[in-house]
Parts: C-alpha cells; structure tokens; sequence
C-alpha cells in the first residue's frame, strides 16, 4: 500500500483515477474517457474511495476527492458514509468462508492506511466532534478485527495523537496570530516633522538587494506553510453548490489566506511609505532603484509574490506621481519587471515565468532551484475561475469530476511548492524591519508625496489643499 508522505508522487501528468474492472461494473454510473474518471455519481465516487480486498484508491484520487467533497458534503457525513461501507463489507467477509474471514486482517489494514492519509493530508476535516466521534468509530470496528494485534492498536493510537497535535498546533496558532500593523494615521505628525535624513529606514538596515530577496523569501515561504489545500477550496465551498444543498466552510478557515494576502499589502505598502517618506531626491532615486533591485533578485529566485507587492507598491499613485524622482531613475530593469508582470492576455508574460520557474523546481538537486512562489492572489483568481466556468454538476445530474481534477491539479502544484525549506540563513534583524516599521495610509502617503514633489496639475492641487485642510482642522 502507499506510505506517507502525503504529496510525494502525487497527480502526475495523468489523473488516472482508474478502478478494478470489477469495481466499475458495480457502481455503473461512474464515467471515464481515456481511462480517466470524469462524472459520477456522489454515491459512485464515495463508494470509489473505500478500499476493499482487492482494490486500493489511486492516491490522486484520494486527494481530488477528499479535497472536492466537501462542497457537496460536510466531512463529518462523509465519514459516516464510509464506515458504513467498510461496516457492511465487514459483514459480509465475517459470514463468508474460512478464507476470506482470514482475509479482514489485510482488508483492516487498508481501511486504517486510507484513514492515516485522509487525517495526515486533511486534518482540519476532524476538528468538530462529530468528526472525531465517526472516525473513533470506524478506528473501533477496525481494532476488533484485530483485536489480537497490538501492532493496529499502536498503529491508530498513534494516528489519533498525531491528529491531535496537528489540530492544536494549528489552534495555537490562530490564538496567537499576529495583529497586523495600522497604517499610520496621524497626518499632522507627517505633515509638521518630515521625516528626516538620519532617521532609519530600509537602506540602514539592509543595502544588499539580495540578502533582502532572500529574507523576503523567507517570509513569504513562512506565511504559505500556514495554508492548506482545505484552506484553499473554501474558494469553492464557501459557495452554494448546484444540488440545492448548501455546504459552506468553516468562514475561521479563510484566516489564513486573508493573512498571506495581508501580507502582500503591508509589503506594497512599505515599498511606498519607503520611498515617499525620503527628503532628498537623490536618496529618494537610489530607494526606488534598491527596491527595482530587490523585485528583479526575488524575480530570479522564484518569488513572484514579493516581486510583485514590490512592483504594485512602485506604482502607488503617491510613488508614481514622482516625476522628478522617476526622471532620475535608470528604468531600463524596471521595465522589464513590469513586462514580466504585464496583466494582457492573462498574464501570459507571468505564466510562462511561472512555469520556467515550475520545470525548473521538478529538476531542482537544491532547495535554492526549488523555490517557487507564485502572485498569491492571481493563483486564487485562476481556482476561482476555474469553479466559475465549469459546473459542479452535469446536466444528468452526476458529479463534473473533471472539474476537480483540475482545481486539485493547482492546489496540489501550491502544496507541492510550499514545502521547500527556504535555503538560506535568516537575518532576524532585517526580518523584524520588514515585519514591524510603521507603514503609512493612503492618505498619508500623498501627503508625504506632496511634500517631496509639490502638486503638478490642478487635481493634485484640489487634492493637496484638501489634505491640509483635513490635517490643520483636527490641530
């Protein structure tokens, strides 16, 4: 039988999904197409899942299908729909010949492997009781089939544990979850004390467009390790699936995708706050060249997520409107930066990016060649629309597996990335600069523009003397 880990081997260029001949001709209705399963029915498909004597669950099946039930289904029932089928094979071994009674032993076995993959790979399914109650169930029904072996005992007690652990490693971190830093608010404090030349900033701390890169990364690589494929299909389950049956997520779930995105705001802020709080031009053209710098180093890591906050936040209207800064500015790398990121034909210049730095993760001999981070909210965009275009469900009613196979295809891609050991050596100071130094609101970033380039048109003007007004009338 497959051993863990989890996602090792997992979804390969083919989605085979493929069942014993048998097995086909009882449930009937499942649908394949060139050997790969496309439709059927809820039943069919749970049924699919249960191992039997003769018979295990590709493991791309068991990810897709534990992955995509939930929109149909709440985890709790789907477990209790799989005991009873492993319940009513049970029975029907224990009333058949010497032989096949022998045979529960290796027909537990299997039951207890697709048990320790579903809590490995989807341990938040058994975070209420009810899920824990159907799973202690079944781990009991299987212990009496074995009740004169330890080894099946040790084997689901040390399951249960290991599930336990997991669920209050993550509870532990959703109580301790970081309180995003607030935009500074105090515009009059901007406004009346500039910031000045010796005060710190990035620079101080980091003037290595690498080394900054590589922290970058280390955060990046930090923040996805806290999302999970479940996590991500909230995306489809949080919406009302086509069988007039509505099944939503857990809305605690999403804490961690809301997080991450957080995070690439904070960041686009922080470029801005950056460059817009410096006095001098000259320092102000050589911020804004460091930070084309620290884009084009995660470019060439594989960090498209920071790479773009870096770009987005460049191209801030308080950044952008800097002419004279700007004019300064050796663009010629930024340039390409932003071909690279250029949003025509869906991003096609990213996606063959994306995919370069994906083939090159596949050949990858060093964790250094395996980084790939893909624009987060671009990568929730394309499951988005990838439930959006196709239907849960066919026109006869069976389930559009199909469907699945290619959402869990992308998920699987992200869990697969995610779990690189980011390569190089963490610099807690610059990591804690990145993490803590205040960053500014919108509003305060225009006024810190303002200050440095004066208004150029009589928008900005109208803008500026709106501003002031706003920050001498709270004096």
């Amino acid at each position: 039988m497959p051993q863990t880990p989890i996602f090792s081997s997992m979804l390969g260029s083919s989605c085979s999904g493929q069942v014993q001949p048998d097995m086909g001709e009882r449930c009937g209705d499942p649908v394949y197409q060139d050997g790969n399963l496309i439709s059927g029915s809820l039943e069919a498909l749970i049924e699919r899942l249960v191992p039997t004597l003769d018979y295990y669950p590709d493991r791309t099946y068991i990810f897709t299908f534990l992955l995509s039930s939930r929109v149909f289904i709440h985890p709790h029932e789907l477990l209790a729909k799989v005991g009873q089928i492993c319940i009513k094979q049970k029975q029907q071994l224990e009333m058949g010949t010497e032989a096949e009674k022998a045979k529960l032993k290796s027909f537990a076995a299997k039951i207890i492997q697709l048990l320790k993959e579903w809590t490995e790979t989807f341990p938040y399914d058994f975070q209420d009781d009810k899920s824990m109650k159907e799973l202690k169930e079944i781990a009991h029904r299987i212990t009496h089939c074995n009740e004169e072996n330890g080894t099946v005992k040790k084997i689901i007690s040390q399951m249960t544990q290991n599930l336990l652990m997991t669920l209050s490693a993550r509870s532990q971190y959703q109580e301790i979850r970081e309180k995003f830093r607030q935009p500074v608010a105090d515009k009059g404090t901007i406004l009346k004390n500039k910031p000045q030349s010796t005060q710190k900033d990035i620079l101080s701390v980091c003037c290595d467009p690498l080394i900054l890169a590589q922290q970058l990364t280390h955060i990046e690589l930090e923040r996805v390790s806290n999302i999970y494929p479940e996590d991500l299909m909230q995306i489809v389950s949080h919406m009302d699936s086509l069988d007039n049956h509505k099944c939503r997520g857990d809305v605690t779930k999403t804490y961690n995708l809301e997080a991450y995105d957080n995070w690439f705001n904070c960041l686009s802020m922080l470029v801005a706050t950056e460059i817009c709080r410096v006095v001098k031009k000259k320092q102000r053209t050589r911020m804004v060249e460091f930070f084309i710098d620290v884009a084009r180093e995660c470019f060439n890591i594989g960090n498209f997520n920071s790479m773009m906050a870096i770009i987005s936040g460049m191209n801030l209207s308080p950044v952008a409107r800097l002419k004279k800064t700007w004019s300064k500015v050796k663009t010629a790398k930024f340039d390409v930066l932003e071909h690279h990121m250029d949003p025509s034909s869906n991003f096609c210049n990213y996606r063959t990016a994306l995919q370069g730095a994906a083939q090159r993760s596949q050949t990858a001999n060093s964790n250094r060649e395996k980084i790939v981070i893909p624009v987060f909210n671009l990568f929730i965009k394309d499951i988005y629309f990838l439930h959006k275009i196709h239907t849960n469900r066919l026109p006869n009613g069976q389930i559009n597996f199909k469907k699945f196979w290619d959402i869990s295809r992308q998920i699987h891609d992200f869990m697969t990335w995610k779990q690189v050991e980011c390569p190089f050596e963490k610099d807690k100071k610059i990591q804690s600069y990145l993490l803590t130094a205040p960053i500014y609101s919108e509003e305060a970033l225009f006024i810190a523009s303002f200050e440095s380039e004066g208004p150029e048109n009589h928008m900005e003007k109208d803008s500026w003397k709106t501003l002031r007004y706003e920050v001498f009338s709270k004096c």
